[in-house]
Protein backbone atom coordinates (compact mmCIF):
# COMPACT_ATOMS: atom_id res chain seq x y z
CA UNK A 1 0.00 0.00 0.00
CA UNK A 2 1.80 3.48 -0.54
CA UNK A 3 1.73 5.77 1.69
CA UNK A 4 -1.20 8.64 0.45
CA UNK A 5 -3.22 5.09 1.14
CA UNK A 6 -1.37 4.89 4.69
CA UNK A 7 -2.27 7.95 5.71
CA UNK A 8 -5.65 8.25 4.56
CA UNK A 9 -6.76 4.88 6.06
CA UNK A 10 -4.99 6.97 9.39
CA UNK A 11 -6.56 9.49 8.73
CA UNK A 12 -10.28 7.69 8.55
CA UNK A 13 -9.63 5.80 11.88
CA UNK A 14 -8.80 9.09 13.83
CA UNK A 15 -11.99 10.19 12.64
CA UNK A 16 -13.83 7.26 13.66
CA UNK A 17 -12.21 7.22 17.05
CA UNK A 18 -13.47 10.75 17.26
CA UNK A 19 -16.53 10.28 16.47
CA UNK A 20 -16.92 6.94 18.74
CA UNK A 21 -15.70 9.32 21.53
CA UNK A 22 -18.23 12.34 20.94
CA UNK A 23 -21.07 9.55 21.25
CA UNK A 24 -19.63 7.90 24.48
CA UNK A 25 -19.61 11.80 25.77
CA UNK A 26 -23.11 12.73 24.67
CA UNK A 27 -25.00 8.77 24.93
CA UNK A 28 -22.37 7.38 27.59
CA UNK A 29 -24.78 7.94 30.76
CA UNK A 30 -27.88 6.27 28.94
CA UNK A 31 -25.49 3.05 28.76
CA UNK A 32 -24.32 3.64 32.23
CA UNK A 33 -28.02 4.17 33.73
CA UNK A 34 -28.96 0.76 31.82
CA UNK A 35 -26.05 -1.16 33.21
CA UNK A 36 -27.27 0.16 36.40
CA UNK A 37 -30.66 -0.70 36.12
CA UNK A 38 -29.99 -4.46 34.77
CA UNK A 39 -27.42 -5.26 37.83
CA UNK A 40 -30.00 -3.15 40.68
CA UNK A 41 -32.66 -5.65 39.43
CA UNK A 42 -30.97 -8.51 39.21
CA UNK A 43 -29.87 -7.45 42.87
CA UNK A 44 -33.51 -7.12 43.91
CA UNK A 45 -35.06 -9.76 42.56
CA UNK A 46 -32.56 -12.07 44.55
CA UNK A 47 -33.21 -9.80 47.99
CA UNK A 48 -36.74 -10.33 47.16
CA UNK A 49 -36.36 -14.40 46.72
CA UNK A 50 -34.19 -14.30 49.63
CA UNK A 51 -36.50 -12.85 51.79
CA UNK A 52 -39.72 -14.84 50.62
CA UNK A 53 -37.86 -17.95 51.56
CA UNK A 54 -36.90 -16.30 54.85
CA UNK A 55 -40.42 -15.33 55.93
CA UNK A 56 -41.70 -19.26 53.90
CA UNK A 57 -39.49 -20.73 56.71
CA UNK A 58 -40.25 -18.46 59.61
CA UNK A 59 -43.94 -19.60 59.18
CA UNK A 60 -43.12 -23.13 58.34
CA UNK A 61 -40.71 -23.28 61.72
CA UNK A 62 -43.81 -21.24 63.79
CA UNK A 63 -46.71 -23.42 62.15
CA UNK A 64 -44.78 -27.16 63.40
CA UNK A 65 -44.00 -25.42 67.00
CA UNK A 66 -47.66 -24.42 67.26
CA UNK A 67 -48.55 -28.56 66.05
CA UNK A 68 -45.89 -30.21 68.34
CA UNK A 69 -47.79 -28.48 71.91
CA UNK A 70 -49.29 -31.26 74.24
CA UNK A 71 -53.08 -29.76 74.40
CA UNK A 72 -55.50 -28.60 72.33
CA UNK A 73 -55.79 -25.01 73.78
CA UNK A 74 -52.38 -24.54 73.59
CA UNK A 75 -51.83 -25.40 69.54
CA UNK A 76 -54.91 -22.95 69.33
CA UNK A 77 -53.02 -20.33 71.21
CA UNK A 78 -50.03 -20.73 69.49
CA UNK A 79 -51.90 -21.16 66.25
CA UNK A 80 -53.24 -17.98 66.79
CA UNK A 81 -50.13 -16.21 67.67
CA UNK A 82 -48.53 -17.02 64.27
CA UNK A 83 -48.72 -13.78 61.73
CA UNK A 84 -48.96 -15.12 58.11
CA UNK A 85 -47.38 -13.12 55.21
CA UNK A 86 -49.36 -13.96 52.09
CA UNK A 87 -52.93 -15.30 51.18
CA UNK A 88 -51.97 -19.06 51.01
CA UNK A 89 -50.17 -19.17 54.46
CA UNK A 90 -53.75 -17.61 55.53
CA UNK A 91 -55.67 -20.36 54.00
CA UNK A 92 -52.52 -22.90 55.27
CA UNK A 93 -53.21 -21.18 59.36
CA UNK A 94 -57.08 -20.89 58.51
CA UNK A 95 -57.23 -24.76 57.53
CA UNK A 96 -55.01 -25.61 60.67
CA UNK A 97 -57.32 -23.02 63.01
CA UNK A 98 -60.34 -25.17 61.82
CA UNK A 99 -59.07 -28.14 62.47
CA UNK A 100 -57.79 -27.27 65.96
CA UNK A 101 -61.29 -25.90 66.46
CA UNK A 102 -62.82 -29.25 65.40
CA UNK A 103 -61.16 -30.88 68.16
CA UNK A 104 -63.49 -29.23 70.44
CA UNK A 105 -67.33 -29.10 71.55
CA UNK A 106 -70.23 -28.05 68.81
CA UNK A 107 -69.63 -24.00 69.32
CA UNK A 108 -66.13 -24.74 68.39
CA UNK A 109 -67.27 -27.04 65.10
CA UNK A 110 -69.65 -24.37 63.79
CA UNK A 111 -66.99 -21.84 64.48
CA UNK A 112 -64.39 -24.05 62.31
CA UNK A 113 -66.61 -24.04 59.63
CA UNK A 114 -67.14 -20.52 59.70
CA UNK A 115 -63.50 -20.08 59.61
CA UNK A 116 -63.03 -22.28 56.70
CA UNK A 117 -65.90 -20.38 54.61
CA UNK A 118 -64.29 -17.49 55.23
CA UNK A 119 -60.81 -18.99 54.51
CA UNK A 120 -62.73 -20.30 51.24
CA UNK A 121 -63.15 -16.33 50.26
CA UNK A 122 -59.87 -15.10 50.69
CA UNK A 123 -58.59 -13.14 47.59
CA UNK A 124 -55.53 -14.16 45.32
CA UNK A 125 -56.10 -17.59 46.88
CA UNK A 126 -55.16 -20.47 44.65
CA UNK A 127 -57.63 -22.76 43.68
CA UNK A 128 -56.33 -26.19 45.36
CA UNK A 129 -56.44 -23.64 48.83
CA UNK A 130 -60.04 -22.64 48.37
CA UNK A 131 -60.88 -26.49 47.29
CA UNK A 132 -59.42 -27.63 50.26
CA UNK A 133 -61.34 -25.69 52.79
CA UNK A 134 -64.87 -25.84 51.13
CA UNK A 135 -64.22 -29.75 51.44
CA UNK A 136 -63.60 -29.56 54.75
CA UNK A 137 -66.08 -27.37 55.52
CA UNK A 138 -68.55 -29.66 53.64
CA UNK A 139 -67.44 -32.71 55.66
CA UNK A 140 -68.04 -30.87 58.97
CA UNK A 141 -71.54 -29.86 58.15
CA UNK A 142 -71.95 -27.45 55.50
CA UNK A 143 -72.95 -23.95 55.82
CA UNK A 144 -76.31 -24.66 57.27
CA UNK A 145 -77.78 -23.37 54.03
CA UNK A 146 -78.92 -25.75 51.79
CA UNK A 147 -79.19 -23.60 48.70
CA UNK A 148 -75.30 -22.25 49.57
CA UNK A 149 -74.33 -25.68 50.18
CA UNK A 150 -75.25 -26.95 46.58
CA UNK A 151 -73.26 -24.46 45.37
CA UNK A 152 -70.51 -25.01 46.97
CA UNK A 153 -70.58 -28.89 46.11
CA UNK A 154 -71.33 -27.84 42.61
CA UNK A 155 -68.15 -25.89 41.96
CA UNK A 156 -66.27 -28.57 43.78
CA UNK A 157 -67.90 -31.35 41.64
CA UNK A 158 -66.89 -29.58 38.31
CA UNK A 159 -64.58 -31.20 36.02
CA UNK A 160 -60.40 -31.22 36.89
CA UNK A 161 -61.48 -29.88 40.41
CA UNK A 162 -58.73 -31.63 42.70
CA UNK A 163 -61.75 -33.07 45.31
CA UNK A 164 -64.26 -33.86 42.07
CA UNK A 165 -64.89 -37.33 43.27
CA UNK A 166 -65.28 -36.82 47.07
CA UNK A 167 -67.77 -33.64 46.29
CA UNK A 168 -69.69 -35.73 43.85
CA UNK A 169 -69.91 -38.60 47.09
CA UNK A 170 -71.51 -35.86 49.32
CA UNK A 171 -73.86 -34.60 46.46
CA UNK A 172 -75.27 -38.29 46.70
CA UNK A 173 -75.31 -38.13 50.33
CA UNK A 174 -77.40 -34.64 50.16
CA UNK A 175 -79.39 -36.48 47.36
CA UNK A 176 -80.24 -39.21 49.48
CA UNK A 177 -81.21 -37.00 52.91
CA UNK A 178 -83.64 -34.75 50.42
CA UNK A 179 -85.13 -38.22 49.52
CA UNK A 180 -84.04 -38.36 45.90
CA UNK A 181 -82.98 -42.16 45.69
CA UNK A 182 -82.66 -41.77 41.89
CA UNK A 183 -80.08 -38.81 42.14
CA UNK A 184 -78.06 -40.70 44.40
CA UNK A 185 -78.36 -43.84 42.61
CA UNK A 186 -77.37 -42.00 39.39
CA UNK A 187 -74.08 -40.17 41.17
CA UNK A 188 -73.02 -43.56 42.80
CA UNK A 189 -72.52 -45.48 40.18
CA UNK A 190 -70.84 -42.64 37.97
CA UNK A 191 -68.24 -42.93 40.89
CA UNK A 192 -68.34 -46.85 40.14
CA UNK A 193 -66.63 -45.88 37.72
CA UNK A 194 -64.90 -43.21 37.95
CA UNK A 195 -61.03 -43.29 37.14
CA UNK A 196 -60.04 -40.64 39.28
CA UNK A 197 -62.12 -41.94 42.56
CA UNK A 198 -60.31 -43.73 44.65
CA UNK A 199 -60.45 -47.41 45.33
CA UNK A 200 -61.69 -46.87 48.81
CA UNK A 201 -64.35 -44.05 47.21
CA UNK A 202 -65.53 -46.67 44.81
CA UNK A 203 -65.84 -49.50 47.14
CA UNK A 204 -67.98 -47.19 49.36
CA UNK A 205 -70.69 -46.07 46.43
CA UNK A 206 -70.94 -49.83 45.17
CA UNK A 207 -71.75 -50.16 49.03
CA UNK A 208 -74.02 -47.95 49.57
CA UNK A 209 -75.63 -49.04 46.38
CA UNK A 210 -76.54 -52.29 47.85
CA UNK A 211 -77.55 -51.26 50.85
CA UNK A 212 -80.35 -49.39 49.00
CA UNK A 213 -81.36 -52.36 47.37
CA UNK A 214 -80.17 -51.63 43.81
CA UNK A 215 -77.78 -52.97 41.48
CA UNK A 216 -74.54 -51.31 40.66
CA UNK A 217 -75.43 -50.95 36.92
CA UNK A 218 -79.26 -49.94 35.89
CA UNK A 219 -81.61 -52.36 35.21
Amino acid sequence: MSNPDSFINEISEEVRRDRLYALLRRWGWVAALIVIGIVGGAAWTEWSRANRAEKAQAFGDSVMAALTAEDVATRRAALAGIEPADANQVAILGLLQASAALDGDDADAQAARDRLLAVADTPDLATTYRHLALIKAMLAGGSGDAARDGAILEELAAPGAPFRSMAIELQALTALDAGDEETALTLLRALTEDAEATQALRRRAQQLIVALGALPEPA
